[in-house]
C-alpha cells in the first residue's frame, strides 16, 4: 500500500514528492536551498544534472510505501524511463526557513 503525497508528514518533503510526480521543475527547485547537495547510493552527485537525468527528462515517479524519522525518511518504489522501477530510500536535510538542504537516494 502507498502513502499518498499529500499525506506525508513533513511539508517539504511532501511537496518535493508532489513535485517530482507532477514533473514540476519550477516548484521542485523552490523547494530547495540555494546550495542544496545531493547523493545517489552513497556518492554526491551534481543536482542539476542528476536530477534533470534522473527525474525530469526520464519523467521519474515516487510512489512512497513508508516513512519514518518524523516523514524525512522514504522508503519507495522509484521508476523512471531509464532505469525501470526500484525499491528506493530517500533521506531529507529541512533547513530552518523549511526548504530542503540535502537529499539522499540510493537503492534500499
Amino acid at each position: 500500500m502507498t502513502i499518498a503525497p499529500a499525506k506525508l508528514s513533513d511539508p517539504a518533503v511532501r511537496a518535493f514528492v508532489a513535485a517530482v510526480n507532477a514533473q514540476d521543475e519550477d516548484a521542485f527547485f523552490a523547494l530547495l536551498t540555494e546550495d542544496a547537495t545531493m547523493s545517489d547510493d552513497g556518492s554526491d552527485r551534481d543536482l542539476a544534472d542528476w536530477t534533470d537525468r534522473e527525474i525530469f527528462s526520464s519523467h521519474g515517479h515516487i510512489e512512497v510505501q513508508r516513512e519514518s524519522a518524523d516523514g524525512r525518511a522514504l522508503v519507495a518504489n522509484y521508476r523512471n524511463d531509464t532505469w525501470g522501477e526500484m525499491r528506493t530510500a530517500w533521506r531529507f536535510t529541512v533547513s530552518e526557513d523549511g526548504r530542503i538542504s540535502r537529499f539522499e537516494t540510493g537503492q534500499a
